[in-house]
């Protein structure tokens, strides 16, 4: 495992990030961009074949490893190899033996989330699930999509386009059965957003943003497009 910081000595002010990667770039640069974008200039840990996460079981062994002298460990790390089983062993162990309070997962497989939700570590970031909710914008009549979710306050944010056989078709928001705490918080028309109000009348071609519990997305479904 080589230590190789980006810059300098990989602090910024009292921020100290570690993303820790298997080497391969596409996996390398996604990340280091997230640390970049918090004006942190990281310090890169890659891992191989022969010296993998097991090095952090050691406190001595995974120091000499990443080519430090030992602690401080860091602020903020990201785990960025291909094997989600590795960066969630990785995370668990940097917030649990180390206490790195902070850790970002890197997820190659996104049918793997639940297992990062079951196990805490959040936030992460799937590329995989990114393009997919790219395509499913961009795919006329998909119905719902989600856009966002708020893990830890337990919540989501969704996307629903009013067409010509949508219940709420000419309907005002104030006028809508909604889910139990569920709410409209935009409505782009035009190109134009709206925050809308109990007088906001829906139209054909409007895109409704709504944020509400998961689970409740075929109730909101039955609501504002079809039974």
């Amino acid at each position: 495992m080589n230590a190789t910081p980006r810059t300098g000595e990989g602090d910024i002010g009292s921020l100290r990030v570690w993303v820790v990667s298997d080497g391969r770039p596409a996996n390398e640069n996604q990340c280091l961009g997230l640390a970049e974008a918090v004006g942190a200039v990281p310090e890169v840990f890659r891992l191989d074949a022969r010296h993998g996460w097991h090095r952090f079981l050691d406190p001595v062994r995974s120091a000499a490893g990443f080519g430090l002298k030992g602690p401080p460990w860091p602020d903020l790390l990201i785990a960025a190899t291909g094997d989600d089983e590795d960066n969630i062993i990785i995370c668990q162990l940097a917030r649990e033996k180390y206490g790195v309070n902070n850790v970002i997962a890197r997820i190659n497989d996104p049918r793997n989330q639940p297992y990062f939700d079951l196990l805490g570590i959040s936030p992460t970031v799937s590329a995989t699930g990114a393009i997919m909710g790219l395509i499913e914008h961009e795919v006329p009549d998909h119905g719902l999509i989600r856009m966002l979710e708020l893990r830890k306050e337990n919540l989501e944010i969704v996307e629903l386009t009013i067409d010509e056989t949508a219940n709420a078709k000419g309907k005002r928001v104030g006028s809508l059965r909604l889910p139990e705490g569920a709410r409209i918080i935009s409505v782009v028309r035009d190109g134009t957003a709206e925050i809308p109000d109990e007088q906001t009348q829906l139209h054909i071609g409007d895109q409704v943003l709504a944020i509400l519990e998961p689970g409740k997305e075929d109730e909101l479904r039955r609501v504002l497009l079809r039974d």
